[in-house]
């Protein structure tokens, strides 16, 4: 029984359909469809009903797929063992935020492609959380504070951060002077969330309010800049703005909950060595580069009238 064709089964079964598994696994339609038959040849039953809009397992099937997800699995381990020290092969599916990711996580993954130069790495940017089973991901870098989960976690970095606004904000609006006074200001949220900050060594909840929502942490930057508010963010996303002077701290006796970046993957016995491999990679980054950390202080709020 090939393996190459358990694992489009396997992928089919998790993906839905034909289309995705064959952008997941980096092949074509006809590829994955090919591997489908001879499967279902070989073992004499059909594991898939195939419609117009997708795929679904049939009884043998639901019945079939954990144990071929399981001796790809185990082929793969197997394989690593046996392979040189140095060298990475196969898929590496990467889910990464959108907006640290281009910025900042993009060069280790490149880097790590130039050193493994048979491994296929496919990376969707979104700050989104995405299913990571469903999606067909071998691994999630996140940040920020990590929720309860059966996913398993690593954490690689450090991440700090605190609340801003632009100049011109506070000229029309003044600054918070207690965090009392901080929830009758436009505040520039993702949703409904609480703000976690810092009261010496005690974590304080706030619940802003404000009008200008994005789920994307470049956009809220670019709305804080542009005087729209009070925004509650990384050091990583806020510190070039802050040197120049486009955005200055607010209450910075009250930073930011320190949060972290984190690997997560499914739940499993051993990770993948490509995981772990990335996972070192990405602890070394945050080591080398700062940037999430508190680093340099960034220069203090000018008194305001």
């Amino acid at each position: 029984m090939d393996t190459e064709d358990l694992r489009a089964f396997v992928e089919v079964a998790d993906a839905g359909g034909i289309t995705a598994a064959a952008a997941r696994l980096g092949v074509t339609k006809s590829i994955v469809s090919r591997r489908l038959i001879r499967l279902e040849a070989e073992l004499g039953v059909q594991l898939l009903t195939r419609t117009t809009r997708g795929a679904s397992l049939t009884e043998a099937g639901a019945t079939f797929r954990d144990t071929a997800a399981r001796v790809c699995a185990e082929i793969e381990a197997a394989e690593e063992t046996i392979r040189p020290t140095g060298e990475l092969r196969g898929r590496l599916r990467v889910a990464a935020p959108l907006s640290f990711g281009p910025t900042h996580l993009a060069s280790v993954l490149a880097e790590m492609a130039s050193r493994h130069p048979r491994l296929h790495i496919q990376t969707c940017y979104s700050d989104q959380f995405v299913d990571l089973v469903m999606g067909g991901y071998d691994c999630a870098i996140r940040v920020g504070y990590l929720a309860n989960t059966n996913l398993v976690a690593r954490r690689v970095g450090r991440v700090n951060g605190g609340m801003v606004a632009s100049p011109a904000y506070i000229a029309a609006h003044g600054a918070p002077r207690t965090l009392e006074e901080l929830l009758d200001h436009e505040a520039l949220m993702q949703g409904t969330e609480t703000w976690q900050l810092m009261d010496g060594e005690e974590v304080v909840s706030v619940r802003p309010q404000g009008r200008f929502k994005a789920d994307s942490g470049m956009a809220l930057v670019a709305a804080a800049v542009a005087g729209l508010g009070i925004g509650y963010l990384p050091f990583g996303l806020t510190r070039p703005h802050l040197f120049s002077g486009a955005l200055v701290p607010i209450l910075p006796q009250h930073p930011a909950r320190p949060a972290g970046a984190y690997v997560v993957r499914p739940p499993g016995q051993h990770p993948a060595r490509k995981i772990r491999v990335l996972t070192d990679m990405l602890t070394d980054y945050f080591r080398q580069f700062p940037d999430f950390d508190a680093g340099e202080s960034p220069p203090a709020v000018a008194s305001v009238a």
